[in-house]
C-alpha cells in the first residue's frame, strides 16, 4: 500500500489534457454557452441550475432545474456514463472510461476536471471528504470537497488498496480511513488506517463485499453475501443474515437514523434476482430485520427521506416509505405503471434519488421524471424528456 499527496502543479497538466480530449466527444450547445462564463482561472460558471437534478440517456446527459424541472442543458457524451453527487451543492462525478469528471451541474457546463482512473467505481461523500475508487487499480482519490469550486484541488490524497478490485472507500471525520479488500477474482473483507494511514482494524469476513452507507453516530456497514460489517468506535462487527446466502449489495444510510436500509438477495445460481424482501441494519446491537414488499425492485430504488425514513421505488409502480425502526411501510406513494426489470444492468430502469424532502424518480418508459414532496406525497413537478433517463443523480445540497 502506499499513500502520497499532490499538489495542482504536479497533477494538473496531464489531466486537463484527458479531460479536453474527452469533452471533444461533443457537448450541446447549452453546455458550450455555459462554457463561456468560466474563466481561464477555473472560475465557476454562472448559476443557470437551481439545485441541478442530472439524468443521463443513451449518448449524453440532461441537466434539470430541481425546483422547476426545466431542462437547462443537454449534453452530449459518447458511451455508457455514470454519475454521483461530488458532495456540494454545484458539482456531479460523470463516470466516463477515462475516469471521473467534473460537471457543474449548478452552471450545466462539463467541465476540464479530470480524475484520471482505470474503471472508475465508487464515489463517497462523508464528513466534508469526497473519496474516488478506481477499480481497474485500486487507486483511491480523497480530498476536500469544497476544494472543487475551481477545478482541481490544490491538494488530494492518494492511497492504493493492496490488490485491485471493484472497491468503495470512505474517509471517517477523525481522518481515518476505511476500504475494502480483494482481488480480481474474490472480495473478503475491509480494513482501516488511522491518520497517519498506518493499519488499526481488519476483516476478511465479509464474501463478496460490496458497497458502503454511514449512520448516525458515524457508524459504517459494507455488505457481505452473507450479512454486513459495521465499523464503529475502531471496531468491526459482523452481521450475519438469517439465510446461508443473504446478500446485502447496496445500501441507503441517514445521519438521521442509526439504521442503514439494504437490499437482499437470497439466490446465489439466478442469473437476475427481483428481491421482494429488503435488509435493516441496526448499527447500535447489530440486528438485521427482513421487511417484505408488495414488490421487487433494483440497485437504483434505495434512498432514505429527511426523518431517516427507508426509502424503496416497487416494480409495482410506487414508492414505499418505511419506518427504520418498526420495520414497517407506512405509506405508498403511486408513481407509474408497473415495470420490470430489465436483464442488463446497464439498461434503463427507474431510479430514484433524494434530496432533503424532496425524491426525485425518473420512468423511462415515458421519458419523464418527477419530484415527490415526501411530506405530503404529492407529486409537484413532472419533466419530459426527448430521451429515455437512465441513471439519476444531482448536487447533494
Amino acid at each position: 500500500m502506499r499513500t502520497n499527496r499532490i499538489t495542482r502543479g504536479a497533477a494538473l497538466p496531464a489531466l486537463l489534457s484527458a479531460g479536453l480530449l474527452l469533452t471533444a466527444c461533443g457537448t450541446g450547445a447549452d453546455s458550450d454557452d455555459a462554457a463561456a462564463d468560466a474563466d481561464a482561472e477555473g472560475t465557476p460558471a454562472e448559476i443557470v441550475a437551481t439545485e441541478p437534478v442530472v439524468t443521463t440517456y443513451d449518448g449524453g446527459l440532461y441537466v434539470l432545474d430541481g425546483q422547476t424541472l426545466d431542462v437547462v442543458a443537454d449534453i452530449e457524451l459518447e458511451g455508457f456514463n455514470r454519475i454521483n453527487p461530488a458532495g456540494d451543492d454545484r458539482h456531479v462525478f460523470v463516470s466516463t472510461s477515462d475516469g471521473f469528471q467534473v460537471l457543474d451541474a449548478a452552471g450545466a457546463e462539463l467541465t476540464d476536471t479530470l480524475f484520471s482512473a482505470d474503471a472508475p467505481g465508487h464515489v463517497v461523500r462523508h464528513g466534508g471528504r469526497t473519496v474516488l475508487f478506481a477499480d481497474g487499480t485500486g487507486e483511491i482519490t480523497a480530498f476536500d470537497t469544497d476544494a472543487l469550486g475551481e477545478g482541481m484541488p490544490e491538494e488530494t490524497e492518494v492511497h492504493t488498496a493492496e490488490e485491485a478490485h471493484h472497491g468503495v472507500a470512505v474517509e471517517l471525520e477523525n481522518g481515518e480511513l476505511l476500504l475494502t479488500l480483494g482481488d480480481e477474482e474474490e472480495r473478503v473483507g475491509a480494513l482501516v488506517l488511522d491518520a497517519d494511514r498506518e493499519e488499526i482494524a481488519r476483516s476478511e469476513d465479509c464474501p463478496g463485499v460490496h458497497g458502503e452507507s454511514a449512520a448516525q453516530d458515524e457508524a459504517v456497514a459494507i455488505g457481505c453475501e452473507d450479512g454486513a460489517l459495521i465499523y464503529k468506535d475502531g471496531e468491526f462487527t459482523k452481521v450475519e443474515s438469517p439465510d446461508d446466502y443473504g446478500r446485502i449489495g447496496n445500501q441507503a444510510g441517514s445521519e438521521q437514523s442509526p439504521i442503514i436500509l439494504g437490499d437482499y438477495k437470497t439466490d446465489p445460481d439466478a442469473e437476475l434476482e427481483r428481491p421482494e424482501q429488503i435488509a435493516l441494519i441496526d448499527t447500535t446491537d447489530a440486528d438485521l430485520q427482513l421487511v417484505d414488499l408488495p414488490s421487487s425492485y433494483t440497485f437504483r430504488s434505495l434512498g432514505r427521506g429527511p426523518d431517516g425514513e427507508a426509502l424503496v421505488l416497487g416494480t409495482d409502480g410506487a414508492l414505499h416509505v418505511i419506518d427504520p425502526e418498526a420495520g414497517e411501510i407506512t405509506e405508498s406513494i403511486e408513481l407509474m405503471d408497473e415495470w420490470e426489470e430489465p436483464l442488463e444492468w446497464q439498461d434503463p430502469r427507474p431510479a430514484l434519488f433524494v434530496r432533503g424532502g424532496t425524491a426525485y424518480v425518473s420512468d423511462p418508459a415515458t421519458n419523464q421524471v418527477h419530484s415527490v414532496d415526501l411530506g405530503s406525497g404529492e407529486v409537484t413537478g413532472t419533466a419530459t424528456l426527448d430521451e429515455a433517463p437512465n441513471e439519476l443523480s444531482g448536487v447533494s445540497h
